[in-house]
């Protein structure tokens, strides 16, 4: 599809995805990362967020993912960030979420409260992209996204972000779970709704988060990246263009701002 056609589909769907946009290889050394960063976390207060049973939210440092740059330079990356949120985008997170068996579905919900701009306007102010670090199998608790929902209002729903239980019909008949593959990315709205799904695989299912803003969205104030001046002044120039961060001598375990209470227990 070209620029204009991703556009249009995130916007009608909620979400677009771009095939093969890396090797095998390159995920891989991904997946290393996230499991190597998981372990670490998991063992110090505050660095791993428990999103429902066997499910966790990690955010890492840029410099711990070897493919940051890679992914922030993308062309695909780059194009859709600066056709939806603007030319001055905001880099603000880079993260993963992984469930292992046993993690329970999810409650339908969205990652954050929808701004004016969005349930009024109709403008798209944030984005998610995301990356699986495995091939998707139905058994992996798959992601499951209730096309065409970024509009809901939600200012009723608890925290804006959860519709009630009898709600929940309605995002079921629009829901369809994902199956990506390695290489694979997808960009989407956070706002649409969403949920992990039951994972009875033996392997977990880690999947990237990389967070862009528009200017004034905020969510950068969610999160405290961190990338030492060494780093920093070798990434590529439209990488260091767009990334919110502090420059430091020695990096410090990042300790999670943005906890979402609602997610800590499954509904199934």
């Amino acid at each position: 599809m070209t620029q204009s056609e991703n556009v249009k589909t995130l916007y009608q769907d909620g979400i677009v995805g771009l095939k093969s946009a890396f090797s095998t290889a390159w995920v891989d050394d991904m997946h290393e990362d996230m499991m190597t960063a998981f372990w670490s976390a998991i063992q110090r207060p505050g660095g791993a967020v428990g999103r429902g049973p066997r499910r966790w939210y990690v955010e890492i440092h840029p410099q711990d993912f070897r493919g940051f740059a890679d992914l922030t330079s993308h062309p695909w990356v780059v194009e859709m960030a600066s056709a939806v949120c603007g030319p001055q985008y905001e880099i603000v997170e880079i993260g993963f979420d992984v469930p292992f068996q046993g993690a329970k579905n999810q409650p339908w919900h969205r990652d954050f409260p929808s701004p004016p701009e969005t349930f009024k306007d109709k403008r798209i102010t944030s984005l998610a992209f995301n990356l699986t670090g495995v091939d998707v199998t139905p058994d992996m608790g798959p992601f499951e996204i209730a096309v065409g929902t970024q509009w809901e209002d939600g200012r009723s729903w608890k925290h804006e972000m959860f519709p009630e239980k009898d709600e929940w019909p309605k995002f079921a008949e629009r829901g369809i779970r994902k199956f990506p593959q390695r290489g694979d990315v997808s960009c989407r709205s956070a706002l649409t709704i969403h949920r992990g799904t039951t994972h009875a695989s033996p392997i977990a299912r880690p999947v990237l988060v990389l967070g862009i803003d528009a200017p004034g969205a905020g969510h950068a104030a969610l999160h405290d990246m961190m990338v030492t001046k060494d780093y920093f002044d070798a990434l590529p120039e439209i990488t260091r263009q767009h990334l919110i961060c502090k420059v430091v001598e020695t990096l410090i375990p990042p300790t999670q701002k943005h906890d979402i209470e609602g997610l800590v227990m499954g509904v199934e």
